[in-house]
């Protein structure tokens, strides 16, 4: 189960949100843009637990949530494409009643109106009907790739309307740290722009710009 520190670092990266902590990473860890929230204005931090299933097969997805505790994060990702609908609302009960935070899935989810109702927090690549089955053997609790980001059991799974962001297990300090002075910096920006200073000149791009744009004037 988490403890209080714990909580609370998740807590600040969830408030923090995926656009800052991803630039002071270096634009790192970020899953496909096709990695979409079925939900608005929820944000979650926890860590992963991972789940390895076989295309149209979620058998693997009722193993790991045997593994999940308290504000942890199911990760699903099939071994080759497939966009059925690997989870609804019962498999989100079940996540629920163990205290997951939420499922990120690169693949379909179903019963999308019930999981909304339940508050179940769900961000996907696919919304699909179709059923699956229970007859082939992944991994649970293993490295995978989920929407083009590797994932570790235990990494930090940031989700919000912006996406997901992949955060590697024991890096969560440095990127809270960060990304506080980036908010301090944007915060004054934001002021100075709302005084009406132009962002050419608040950015130091006017000199840039001129320059450019002479030199293409030159070329033509």
């Amino acid at each position: 189960m988490n403890g209080t520190g714990e909580t609370a670092t998740m807590a600040e990266l969830a408030d923090l949100g995926v656009a800052t902590c991803h630039e002071v990473m270096g634009r790192l860890g970020l899953m496909s843009s096709q990695m979409r929230p079925i939900q608005q204005d929820r944000a979650i931090a926890g860590r992963a637990v991972t789940a390895l299933v076989a295309p149209g097969d979620n058998w693997m997805i009722h193993a790991a949530i045997e593994h999940l505790t308290p504000g942890d994060v199911l990760v699903v990702a099939p071994f080759s494409p497939s966009d059925a609908g690997y989870f609804g609302d019962l498999l989100a009960t079940s996540v629920m009643a163990r205290g997951g935070a939420g499922i990120v899935i690169d693949g379909g989810v179903r019963d999308v109106r019930d999981l909304r109702r339940m508050g179940f927090a769900t961000w996907s690549t696919a919304i699909c009907a179709q059923g699956t089955v229970k007859e082939t053997p992944g991994a649970v609790q293993v490295p995978l790739v989920c929407a083009g980001a590797l994932v570790h059991p235990g990494d930090t799974i940031l989700a919000d309307d912006d996406g997901v962001l992949v955060i590697p297990q024991g890096r969560e300090a440095e990127i809270i740290a960060a990304a506080r002075r980036r908010v301090a910096d944007e915060e004054a920006k934001r002021a100075e722009l709302a005084k009406g200073v132009l962002s050419l000149d608040l950015y130091n791009l006017r000199g840039r710009l001129d320059a450019a744009m002479a030199a293409a004037k030159r070329k033509g």
